[in-house]
């Protein structure tokens, strides 16, 4: 799913010297060449015979080189962060490090862009760069799942949002990790260009032209990275150890000696999500692995993931995988690969439930290990039907697609 969104207001006319057709791709040292690599395939190759218009591609160093990238390749770039100042779109590949504060010249390059009207766009964690800037202020934007509780604890006046693959607002635009990053360019060309032309582009790098649905098909469970030594935390870890009971934030709020709305605003500052959004979101999560590596009844798995009836595991299911419970199982089981082994006869492990003494033992896989927390996708809004993602194997239902 991608966010669309008009440009805002204060979007600036592009400034004289600038042009829209001129990209501007800044490469730091420790960058991963992958993500590096995105943007200079899309808009650095001539596909003219293909129908796809043409950019001029200007390859910038964001700090002095050679710049060595993850692999340990090391980067000499023809341009300098000069270059920037002819650039019409500027994109900022996955940044090295989301614990590291980017150059200062690199940030003031990037202002100076975005107030001369140039469009500026952060792949993955890129958008750290962006926020760095001071350029998503009051925005929304997205990143790696896995990064997302990060920015929005670091940047607050941030609108992130980890459901998306990416999100286009206006002047600016932030997508999610690796592969969002050539949904994000893509979207580009389409914008610019037409869905033809976007259609070719995508032909020629044998991708879909349109990738549908969210980044929570791929949410784990592992606790923010910051958030191990907050308070919080333990209430966190008791919620997790607990889905299966029936609590809500109420009682979240009192193990945290806080009132509820205090407990709100902090669990919200610390995850980027509000607490009564995220349980639902780890007891669906919980719903789904039970699914994956047990043969309850859709009824036991609801009952057992704390939920009060399975009517409301089966809305809650939908509403947050595109599909129902049964739905998802049977596709689960149908595309396993032969040859895998049945999680079902892997080490075995209680999972307490309220079905009291005889409770059957559901078999845990690493999949359906004890859970730590995920600063997970906020619910609110209608999901629509499934998709499939790929990954070489057949899509599960639990995959969302866009309008």
């Amino acid at each position: 799913m991608s966010q669309e969104s008009v440009a805002p207001e204060t979007a600036r006319k592009l400034s004289g010297r600038r042009r829209r057709e001129v990209v501007a791709v800044l490469l730091f040292s420790g960058g991963p060449i992958f993500e590096s690599s995105i943007p200079l395939s899309v808009f650095g190759i001539d596909r003219q015979d293909a129908g796809v218009p043409r950019y001029r591609l200007l390859v910038c160093g964001g700090e002095d080189g050679p710049l060595r990238t993850t692999g340990g390749l090391e980067l000499t770039t023809p341009y300098g962060l000069e270059a920037i100042s002819r650039a019409g779109t500027v994109v900022v590949p996955a940044w090295r490090s989301i614990t590291s504060p980017p150059p200062p010249e690199a940030l003031d390059a990037l202002r100076r862009a975005h107030e001369e009207g140039a469009r500026i766009v952060g792949l993955c964690t890129g958008a750290f760069v962006l926020a760095a800037a001071g350029l998503l202020d009051g925005r929304p934007a997205t990143t790696h799942w896995m990064y997302a509780p990060t920015l929005a604890k670091r940047y607050p006046s941030v609108h992130v949002d980890p459901r998306e693959l990416f999100v286009d607002d206006g002047d600016v635009l932030t997508s999610a990790g690796t592969a969002a990053g050539i949904d994000l360019c893509l979207h580009i060309v389409r914008t610019d260009h037409g869905t033809e032309a976007a259609g070719a582009l995508a032909r020629r790098l044998v991708v879909p032209p349109r990738r549908t649905g969210g980044q929570e098909r791929y949410l784990d469970r592992s606790l923010p990275e910051e958030i191990g030594s907050d308070p919080l935390a333990e209430v966190v870890s008791w919620a997790l150890e607990h889905l299966h009971e029936q609590f809500d934030v109420e009682t979240l709020a009192a193990r945290a000696y806080m009132s509820r709305r205090t407990f709100d605003r902090r669990f919200r500052s610390l995850t980027g999500s509000a607490p009564l959004q995220w349980l639902i979101t780890q007891r669906v999560l919980q719903a789904q692995r039970l699914l994956e590596t047990s043969d309850y009844s859709v009824d036991e798995v609801a009952g057992r993931c704390g939920f009060r009836s399975p009517v409301a595991l089966r809305g809650h299911f939908r509403r947050q995988l595109g599909s129902s419970p049964a739905a998802y199982r049977s596709a689960y089981r149908a595309r396993r690969p032969q040859g895998e082994p049945d999680r079902n006869a892997m080490v075995e492990q209680v999972v307490p439930a309220q079905a009291g003494p005889g409770a059957r033992r559901a078999p845990v896989g690493p999949a359906g290990a004890p859970a730590m927390a995920s600063a997970a996708a906020e619910l609110g809004r209608p999901v629509p039907e499934a998709y499939a993602a790929g990954h070489g194997r057949a899509g599960l239902p639990g995959q969302r697609s866009a309008p």
